[in-house]
C-alpha cells in the first residue's frame, strides 16, 4: 500500500457527497445505491487499513513546519474502522427513515461530508490540518439539524454552533501553547510535561475535545437536537462520530501530547469533570417524558465514564474509557435507531403514549433491550466490562468518590432504562398509537447488528480488548506493567463487580417503588425521585433552563446590549440628533440674517478679521 492511499478515506466520502448533493430527487433510488456502496468501500478499506502496522503520508505545504501530513498507526485505524462501520448503518438506515425527508438529499451528503472531515481529523499528523478538518464538522453539525425542519431547529443549529465552536476555539489557543512550547506542529514528535505553559495548553485541548465529546457543560445542545434534527442525525453524531473522535483526541492529549501521572492535578480534573457529568446527566435523564430526549441526556452521561476512565491514568482505567467510547458508540446508536424505529411506525417517541410495542415490533423491541441492557451495564454484555474497568481504575487512583459517583451513575441509569423499556414495549397498549407492524428491514438491521456486537464484545470480550485496545496502551504502560484486562472482565465475583450487581437490584427496586406508587403507569416511575423535597426545585430550575450556560449567556448578552442601548447609545444618539442638528441650525440661521447682500457689511467683516489676525500674531511674537 502506497502512502498517497490515505487521501482515499477523505477523498472517497467528499467525492460522494458532492455527487449525492448534485444528484436531482428524482433519482433517490440511485442515490440511496450509491451511498450504501460507497459506505460499503470506506468498510473494505478500513480492514484494509486496520492491517497495515504503520503509514504515513507528508509533503511539504506552508513552510514553517505547516505540512500536509497524514499518519496511520493502531490508534487512528481503529477509529477509521469503527467509523466506516457506523457510517455504513446509518446509511442504510437512513434510505428508509430519510427517505421521505424533504431534505433527505442534504442529509446524505452532509454525512458523507461529515465522515471526509472526521477521517482527515483522525488520521491528521500536523496540528493545522487537524484544525481544517476539525472546523469543517462545525458546517455539517448546523447543516444537519436544520435538516430537522421543526420551527425550533434553526435556533438549536445556532446552539451547537456557537458552543462548539467555542471549544473549537478553546482547542486552537491550547494548540498554540502546546506548539510553542514543543516547537513543533508534528502531532507524533510531542510529548511534554503539563507544567506552566503546557498545563494551560492541556486544559484548553481538554475542553475542545471533552466538549466534541458532549461532556458537561458543553452538552446542552444534545437535548435540543433530539427534539428539533432528525433522530437519524443523533444515531449518527452525538451517539457516534462525535464520541469517537472527541475520546480519540482526549486520549491522545492524554496518553502522548502530555505525560498525565496518576493523582496529578489534570489528572484530578479528568475525573472530576467525569464524575460531574456522569451523575448531573444521568439525574436529568431519569425524570424525561419523551424517549429521545432520554437517551440525548445519556449520551452525554456516559461520555462521563470515558473520560473519567482516561483521567485516572492508570493502564486498566485509560483501557476501559477507551473500551467505553466503542461500546458507546455501539448500544447508543443502536438505542437511538431504535427510537427511530418506533416513530417511524408509531408516529410518536412520548412514553406516556406509547406501550406494548414489543408484539407488534419484536425485533425492534429486542435490539433495544439488549442495547438498554448494555448501556446500563448488565453483565454479560460490553458496557459491564468497560464499566467495571473504569471502576476498577478509579478506585486504585485512590480518590473513591470517584468510584462511587460512577455507581450512582450506574443506579439512575438502569432506572431510567427500565422507565423507557416498559414505557414503550411493555405494558398496555394506549389509544393514542393505532395498531403498528414491524419496520422494514433497513431500519431493523442496524440496530440488530449493533444489538448483536453488544453481546460478542461482552461474551468475547477477549476480542476487541486485546485486538483494539491493548495496543494502544502497549507503549504507555510502565515497565513490567500487566495489560492482560481479560482475566476478570468477566468475572462477577470480586467486590467491585458485586457492588455493580448491588446498583442494579436497587434501581430495579426503585423503578418498582416508582411503578406502583405512580398508579402502574411507567412513565411515571421516577415521579417519587423527581418530587423529593428540594431536588423538585432543582428540576424546575433544570428545565426552565437556569444551569444552561449557554442560555444565561444569551441572557446576559441580551441584559448587556439593554444596558449599552441605554447608557451609550441613546445619550449618543441625543447629542448628534438633538444638540448638534439644534445648534448647527441656530448657528447656520445667523448666518443666513448675517449674509444680507450688502458690500459694507463684507467689507466690515474682512477688516475685523484682518485687525483679529493681525493681534493673535503680535501676541504670539511677544
Amino acid at each position: 500500500m502506497t502512502p498517497k492511499m490515505l487521501l482515499l478515506p477523505i477523498l472517497l466520502p467528499a467525492a460522494l457527497a458532492a455527487i449525492l448533493l448534485l444528484l436531482p430527487r428524482t433519482l433517490r433510488l440511485l442515490r440511496d445505491v450509491l451511498a450504501v456502496a460507497g459506505a460499503a468501500v470506506l468498510v473494505y478499506y478500513g480492514f484494509v487499513f486496520f492491517s497495515v502496522k504503520d503509514l504515513r503520508y507528508a509533503v511539504p505545504w506552508l513552510g514553517m513546519g505547516i505540512d500536509f501530513d497524514l499518519r496511520l498507526y493502531h490508534f487512528s485505524s481503529f477509529i477509521l474502522l469503527a467509523l466506516a462501520g457506523f457510517l455504513i448503518l446509518i446509511t442504510l438506515y437512513a434510505t428508509v427513515k430519510m427517505k421521505d425527508a424533504p431534505r433527505g438529499r442534504e442529509f446524505m451528503a452532509y454525512v458523507f461530508l461529515t465522515a471526509a472531515f472526521a477521517n482527515g481529523a483522525v488520521l491528521a499528523n500536523n496540528f493545522v490540518p487537524l484544525v481544517f478538518f476539525w472546523e469543517g464538522l462545525l458546517v455539517t453539525l448546523y447543516g444537519l439539524i436544520t435538516i430537522g425542519g421543526r420551527p425550533t431547529s434553526g435556533r438549536t443549529a445556532v446552539k451547537a454552533l456557537l458552543i462548539s465552536g467555542f471549544c473549537d476555539f478553546a482547542m486552537i489557543l491550547g494548540i498554540g501553547l502546546l506548539w510553542t512550547v514543543s516547537g513543533t506542529a508534528t502531532m507524533s514528535e510531542i510529548s511534554v510535561e503539563p507544567t506552566g505553559l503546557a498545563a494551560a495548553a492541556f486544559v484548553l485541548m481538554m475542553i475542545g475535545a471533552a466538549g466534541k465529546a458532549g461532556a458537561m457543560p458543553f452538552h446542552t445542545w444534545i437535548p435540543d437536537a433530539a427534539t428539533d434534527a432528525p433522530v437519524t442525525f443523533m444515531a449518527f453524531l452525538p451517539a457516534a462520530f462525535e464520541k469517537l473522535l472527541g475520546i480519540y483526541l482526549l486520549a491522545r492529549v492524554s496518553l502522548d501530547f502530555f505525560k498525565i501521572q496518576p493523582g496529578s492535578a489534570m489528572s484530578i480534573l479528568l475525573m472530576i469533570v467525569g464524575a460531574v457529568t456522569i451523575v448531573l446527566a444521568v439525574l436529568m435523564a431519569l425524570v424525561q417524558t419523551d424517549l429521545k430526549r432520554l437517551l440525548s441526556y445519556h449520551a452525554v452521561s456516559q461520555v462521563g465514564y470515558m473520560v473519567l476512565g482516561i483521567g485516572t491514568a492508570i493502564p486498566i482505567g485509560i483501557a476501559g474509557g477507551i473500551f467505553h467510547m466503542i461500546n458507546h458508540a455501539m448500544y447508543k446508536s443502536g438505542l437511538f435507531l431504535s427510537a427511530g424505529s418506533v416513530e417511524h411506525r408509531a408516529g410518536t417517541t412520548e412514553l406516556k403514549k406509547l406501550g406494548g410495542l414489543r408484539r407488534d415490533m419484536p425485533l425492534t423491541a429486542f435490539g433495544f433491550i439488549v442495547c438498554a441492557l448494555a448501556i446500563s451495564g448488565v453483565w454479560p454484555l460490553n458496557g459491564f466490562v468497560s464499566k467495571e474497568m473504569v471502576f476498577h481504575g478509579a478506585l486504585e487512583t485512590g480518590y473513591t468518590v470517584f468510584a462511587i459517583a460512577a455507581w450512582i451513575g450506574a443506579i439512575f441509569t438502569f432506572a431510567s432504562f427500565l422507565k423507557a423499556g416498559h414505557s414503550v414495549f411493555f405494558g398496555e397498549r394506549t389509544r393514542e398509537v393505532p395498531e403498528v407492524r414491524e419496520s422494514p428491514p433497513a431500519i431493523v438491521l442496524p440496530i440488530l447488528v449493533l444489538a448483536g456486537l453488544c453481546i460478542l464484545f461482552g461474551v468475547y470480550n477477549k476480542l476487541p480488548l486485546t485486538l483494539f485496545i491493548q495496543p494502544i496502551l502497549a507503549g504507555h504502560a510502565e515497565a513490567g506493567a500487566p495489560l492482560d484486562f481479560t482475566s476478570h472482565a468477566l468475572d462477577v465475583f470480586n467486590m467491585v463487580a458485586l457492588i455493580s450487581i448491588g446498583c442494579l437490584v436497587l434501581a430495579f427496586l426503585l423503578h418498582r417503588h416508582g411503578f406502583l406508587k405512580g398508579g402502574r403507569k411507567a412513565h411515571l416511575a421516577s415521579e417519587p425521585i423527581h418530587r423529593l423535597p428540594g431536588v423538585h426545585q432543582l428540576y424546575d430550575l433544570a428545565e426552565r433552563r437556569v444551569f444552561d450556560p449557554y442560555e444565561q449567556g444569551v441572557k446576559v448578552l441580551h441584559g448587556l446590549s439593554t444596558v449599552l442601548f441605554k447608557a451609550v447609545d441613546r445619550p449618543i444618539d441625543f447629542v448628534y440628533e438633538k444638540i448638534v442638528t439644534v445648534t448647527g441650525s441656530k448657528f447656520t440661521g445667523i448666518l443666513k440674517k448675517a449674509h444680507n447682500g450688502h458690500y459694507a457689511n463684507y467689507l466690515a467683516w474682512c477688516l475685523a478679521g484682518l485687525i483679529i489676525l493681525a493681534g493673535a500674531l503680535s501676541l504670539l511674537a511677544k
